[in-house]
């Protein structure tokens, strides 16, 4: 017997239509097998498709589980700001916190209505610090993103962070080297097995804008050459900034505006906020808005 599921296509962290990161939502996903959930991914060819299960348990409201084209991944920071924000325009909800099961844990997440919209906050998972990059692997992966030495900002250690999903982070001195790069995808997929480790954040702090970072995401070992704007990367990079000492900060929060999809065509802003005790970061939240591009329905 077949089952009509609702299905979207959301631009993630903007208000204009076909700018930001694009996701696939599917808001009732309940009866879906992770087979029909990845050949749906795939069709759909996002960088990642959120799928929302009604829970069954105390602990949380909802379930979410993320695909992109290949596989499958913990959480995704764009598609729940998708996610929720569609949840969020289908019930009409109001201002109020929904904690979700993700592969990254329990986590919370806040459903501001403002302005007849919606704007989400997602709080991310456990930050770690993980590898920091050297030697023979550090020399491969600058050759695989077209990075020369003295292009790399001082002070910055190329270092695996996580809040769920890790990310590699590499700090380049100016605007026009992020903007030209050219990575070679294949040989950055095969670091990713040596490394563990999937997504390759490059950033920079050259902005003359209100914006503190603009950075490039690519993670092609899982589907994605480039993905346009990374709730998971700029999280971690949040954190990863105050373990360095690399910004200022009062010592209990900091926040910053990061742009990222600008030399894809498709640019979004992402809201970070950084909680801080005994001068590390503790807590990660991001937070932003969302359009509906279309939806659809999808009978299986």
């Amino acid at each position: 017997m077949e089952k009509i599921y609702r299905l979207y296509q959301v631009d993630s962290f903007t208000g204009v239509k076909f700018t930001g990161n694009p996701a696939g939502v599917v808001t009732n996903a309940d009866g879906l097998n992770e087979y029909s959930m990845q050949q749906i991914a795939r069709e759909l060819n996002n960088s990642e498709t959120a799928f929302v299960f009604t829970s069954n348990s105390d602990e949380y409201d909802v379930h979410l589980r993320y695909f992109t084209p290949s596989r499958e991944v913990p959480i995704c920071g764009h598609a729940t700001i998708a996610a929720h924000y569609v949840r969020a325009v289908e019930n009409r909800i109001a201002t109020s916190r929904v904690i979700q099961k993700t592969g990254a844990g329990i986590l919370p997440v806040d459903i501001i209505r403002e302005n007849n919209d919606y704007k989400i906050i997602m709080t991310q998972g456990k930050i770690e610090f993980g590898t920091v990059i050297v030697d023979q692997d550090r020399e491969f992966l600058l050759s695989a993103l077209g990075i020369k030495g003295n292009d790399l900002l001082c002070d910055c250690p190329i270092q695996i962070v996580s809040t769920g999903h890790s990310k590699v982070m590499i700090g380049v001195k100016n605007k026009s080297t992020l903007n030209n790069l050219s990575p070679n995808h294949q040989a950055l997929s095969r670091l990713s097995k040596i490394i563990n480790c999937n997504g390759y954040y490059v950033f920079t702090l050259d902005t003359k804008e209100e914006v503190l970072v603009n950075g490039r995401m690519f993670a092609p070992a899982i589907g994605i050459n480039e993905d346009p704007v990374t709730g998971n990367a700029n999280g971690p990079l949040g954190a990863y900034l105050i373990h360095h000492k690399l910004v200022d900060n009062d010592g209990l929060c900091f926040r910053f505006i990061a742009k990222q999809g600008e030399a894809m065509g498709r640019t979004g802003l992402i809201n970070v906020e950084v909680d801080i005790f005994n001068d590390e970061p503790s807590v990660v939240r991001v937070s932003g808005k969302a359009v509906i591009v279309f939806q659809s329905e999808l009978k299986l």
